[in-house]
Protein backbone atom coordinates (compact mmCIF):
# COMPACT_ATOMS: atom_id res chain seq x y z
CA UNK A 1 0.00 0.00 0.00
CA UNK A 2 1.21 3.32 -0.82
CA UNK A 3 2.40 5.38 1.81
CA UNK A 4 0.01 8.33 0.88
CA UNK A 5 -3.14 6.04 1.08
CA UNK A 6 -1.83 4.37 4.56
CA UNK A 7 -1.74 8.21 5.23
CA UNK A 8 -5.58 9.63 3.89
CA UNK A 9 -6.99 5.81 5.42
CA UNK A 10 -5.80 6.84 8.92
CA UNK A 11 -6.94 10.69 8.90
CA UNK A 12 -10.08 9.48 7.68
CA UNK A 13 -10.72 6.71 10.15
CA UNK A 14 -9.24 8.52 13.18
CA UNK A 15 -11.71 12.15 12.29
CA UNK A 16 -14.23 9.36 12.07
CA UNK A 17 -14.09 8.27 15.89
CA UNK A 18 -14.90 11.90 17.02
CA UNK A 19 -16.97 13.10 14.04
CA UNK A 20 -20.73 13.23 15.52
CA UNK A 21 -22.60 13.71 11.91
CA UNK A 22 -23.08 10.36 11.04
CA UNK A 23 -23.89 11.20 7.14
CA UNK A 24 -20.59 12.77 7.30
CA UNK A 25 -18.82 9.60 8.74
CA UNK A 26 -20.82 7.14 6.41
CA UNK A 27 -19.62 9.40 3.28
CA UNK A 28 -15.77 9.04 4.42
CA UNK A 29 -15.75 5.95 5.43
CA UNK A 30 -16.85 5.23 1.76
CA UNK A 31 -14.19 7.03 0.41
CA UNK A 32 -11.72 4.51 1.98
CA UNK A 33 -13.58 1.79 0.38
CA UNK A 34 -15.28 0.46 3.68
CA UNK A 35 -19.46 -0.82 2.18
CA UNK A 36 -21.51 1.40 4.32
CA UNK A 37 -24.94 0.52 4.48
CA UNK A 38 -28.13 3.09 4.75
CA UNK A 39 -28.81 4.32 8.22
CA UNK A 40 -25.78 2.74 9.65
CA UNK A 41 -24.64 3.89 12.77
CA UNK A 42 -20.59 4.28 13.89
CA UNK A 43 -20.34 5.51 17.37
CA UNK A 44 -17.71 7.39 18.95
CA UNK A 45 -14.25 6.24 19.26
CA UNK A 46 -14.83 3.13 16.52
CA UNK A 47 -12.44 2.36 14.73
CA UNK A 48 -12.13 0.80 11.02
CA UNK A 49 -8.75 -0.74 10.01
CA UNK A 50 -6.44 1.46 8.46
CA UNK A 51 -4.58 -0.55 5.92
CA UNK A 52 -7.17 -3.14 4.93
CA UNK A 53 -10.65 -0.54 5.19
CA UNK A 54 -11.58 -2.03 1.37
CA UNK A 55 -12.31 -5.58 3.33
CA UNK A 56 -14.96 -4.12 5.77
CA UNK A 57 -18.71 -4.27 5.10
CA UNK A 58 -21.45 -2.57 7.37
CA UNK A 59 -25.25 -3.46 6.39
CA UNK A 60 -28.14 -1.28 6.40
CA UNK A 61 -29.41 -0.73 9.80
CA UNK A 62 -26.32 -1.70 11.70
CA UNK A 63 -24.79 0.02 14.79
CA UNK A 64 -21.16 -0.61 15.82
CA UNK A 65 -21.34 0.74 19.24
CA UNK A 66 -18.65 3.09 21.34
CA UNK A 67 -14.77 2.39 21.14
CA UNK A 68 -15.23 -0.30 19.12
CA UNK A 69 -13.06 -1.84 16.94
CA UNK A 70 -13.31 -3.78 13.52
CA UNK A 71 -9.96 -5.52 11.78
CA UNK A 72 -9.46 -6.74 8.25
CA UNK A 73 -5.90 -7.63 9.13
CA UNK A 74 -3.46 -9.05 12.34
CA UNK A 75 -0.15 -9.30 12.84
CA UNK A 76 0.70 -12.79 14.21
CA UNK A 77 4.42 -14.17 14.50
CA UNK A 78 5.90 -14.47 11.11
CA UNK A 79 2.42 -13.63 9.30
CA UNK A 80 0.36 -10.93 8.19
CA UNK A 81 -3.24 -12.48 7.78
CA UNK A 82 -6.37 -10.46 6.47
CA UNK A 83 -9.86 -11.27 5.90
CA UNK A 84 -13.27 -9.83 4.93
CA UNK A 85 -15.20 -8.59 7.64
CA UNK A 86 -18.96 -8.40 6.70
CA UNK A 87 -21.77 -7.45 8.89
CA UNK A 88 -25.20 -7.79 8.07
CA UNK A 89 -28.20 -6.21 8.45
CA UNK A 90 -30.08 -5.24 11.53
CA UNK A 91 -26.67 -5.82 13.69
CA UNK A 92 -25.79 -4.47 16.66
CA UNK A 93 -22.56 -4.29 18.20
CA UNK A 94 -22.25 -3.27 21.61
CA UNK A 95 -19.39 -0.94 23.17
CA UNK A 96 -15.74 -1.51 23.17
CA UNK A 97 -16.69 -4.84 21.05
CA UNK A 98 -13.34 -6.28 18.79
CA UNK A 99 -13.99 -8.09 15.62
CA UNK A 100 -11.18 -9.41 13.95
CA UNK A 101 -10.28 -10.42 10.25
CA UNK A 102 -12.42 -13.59 8.37
CA UNK A 103 -15.64 -12.84 10.88
CA UNK A 104 -19.34 -12.53 9.08
CA UNK A 105 -21.87 -11.53 11.39
CA UNK A 106 -25.20 -12.63 10.27
CA UNK A 107 -28.32 -10.06 9.62
CA UNK A 108 -29.95 -9.69 13.10
CA UNK A 109 -26.87 -10.78 15.28
CA UNK A 110 -26.56 -8.90 18.60
CA UNK A 111 -22.70 -8.40 20.08
CA UNK A 112 -22.42 -7.63 24.01
CA UNK A 113 -20.66 -4.89 25.17
CA UNK A 114 -17.01 -6.19 25.82
CA UNK A 115 -16.82 -8.89 23.30
CA UNK A 116 -13.99 -10.28 21.22
CA UNK A 117 -15.44 -11.97 17.70
CA UNK A 118 -12.83 -14.40 16.83
CA UNK A 119 -15.57 -16.88 14.82
CA UNK A 120 -18.18 -16.04 12.13
CA UNK A 121 -22.15 -15.18 14.24
CA UNK A 122 -25.20 -16.87 12.58
CA UNK A 123 -27.94 -14.25 11.87
CA UNK A 124 -30.57 -13.87 15.03
CA UNK A 125 -27.98 -14.73 17.11
CA UNK A 126 -26.62 -13.05 20.44
CA UNK A 127 -22.92 -13.80 21.71
CA UNK A 128 -21.07 -12.45 23.90
CA UNK A 129 -17.60 -12.78 25.77
CA UNK A 130 -14.17 -13.38 25.04
CA UNK A 131 -13.96 -15.08 22.98
CA UNK A 132 -17.66 -14.46 22.14
CA UNK A 133 -19.65 -17.53 22.69
CA UNK A 134 -23.55 -18.27 22.67
CA UNK A 135 -25.72 -16.34 25.91
CA UNK A 136 -29.67 -15.99 25.86
CA UNK A 137 -32.03 -16.78 23.43
CA UNK A 138 -31.70 -16.36 19.92
CA UNK A 139 -34.36 -13.91 18.28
Amino acid sequence: MPLWRAARNFIVVYACRYLPFLTWKNALYRTIGIGVGKTTAVGLGATMDVFFPQLISLGDNSIVGYNSVILAHEFLVGELRTGPVSVGRGVMIGANVTVLPGVTIGDGATVSACSLVNTDVPPGARVGGVPARPIGESR
